[in-house]
């Protein structure tokens, strides 16, 4: 894992594969591990130069005041055109995963030039708050059990691994690989305050955060091949929010994981990868 300059930002990445293959670049949700190894490794076997990267506040990447964000979701996404330009492979396959799939939405709207296919994985296409009429909501008795349990010792490795493990089995993802994944997160992570632990364990810096204009109206404009993919089992960002993306990107494939929640499991990683693969 390095540090890569892009748009003035500091940006935590990780590459996998050949430097000189075709870019996919992989927007955390909100740090880089919100994409699981064994995918990257797969995409970078299926001859593809993988990186994923933090989003600012959160892993490696520059982390100021998480509490307080002085940048919108539409700088998250020019910090993505301007990091596929700084690796230098040309227009990118850009991936985004929950929040990430939102960032990602918006860059490929917003730079079009710099993206050449796009994944989004269990995401919707409004910001964080009321979703739309047509749009399903989070579901209200996990969210009342995911919110109701108290905070971890955010100083406390082994209490924050297991808050996230807990956390992971209300949602209906796999405890033990996200107990490894939360463990890994804290390492990364700048310090245990709060809200910069929050921001990387929970991604709550999205709740405060600048995300308008809006741009659901707007992905019909979206002409790079585009494949989305949701759990079917995802309470967080119910499957209807995929479909919606689906029926109005031109083209877009929707691949539902029928076992999956609002993580990729290993298990779904060929399949996934398949997918990635064929849009180039």
């Amino acid at each position: 894992m390095i540090t890569v300059n892009a748009q003035g930002i500091t940006l935590g990445i990780e590459s996998f594969g050949d430097d000189n293959a075709p870019l996919v670049l992989l927007a955390g949700g909100t740090t880089m591990l919100s994409w699981p190894d064994a995918l990257c490794e797969r995409l970078a076997a299926g001859g593809r130069h993988v990186v994923r990267y933090d989003l600012r506040d959160s892993g490696k990447s520059t982390t100021r005041d998480p509490q307080a964000p002085a940048y919108t979701l539409r700088d998250l996404a020019a910090d993505a055109a301007a990091l596929a330009d700084t690796l230098g492979r040309g227009p990118a396959h850009l991936a985004g995963i929950g929040v990430g799939g939102m960032v990602a939405q918006v860059a490929v709207l917003d730079h079009p030039s710099a993206f050449s296919a796009l994944t989004l994985v269990g995401t919707r296409p409004v910001a964080p708050g009321p979703p739309d009429d047509d749009l399903p909501d989070h579901d209200q008795a996990t969210m009342s059990r995911l919110f109701a349990r108290p905070l971890p010792d955010w100083a406390d490795r082994e209490a924050v691994a297991e808050f996230s493990a807990a956390g992971a089995e209300i949602l209906g993802d796999d405890p033990v690989a996200a107990r490894a994944i939360a463990a890994r997160i804290w390492d990364r992570t700048p310090g245990t305050a709060p809200p910069v632990q929050m921001a990387n364990q929970m991604g709550m810096v999205f709740s405060r955060l600048d995300c308008r204009p809006r741009w659901r109206e707007r992905l019909p404009e979206i002409e790079v091949p585009t494949l989305v993919v949701h759990g079917r089992r995802n309470p967080f960002f119910p499957v209807g929010n995929g479909e919606a993306i689906a029926r109005v990107i031109p083209g877009a494939r929707l691949l539902v994981l029928e076992e999956a929640a609002t993580a990729v499991p290993d298990g779904a990683a060929d399949e996934v990868t398949e997918a990635m693969l064929t849009l180039g």
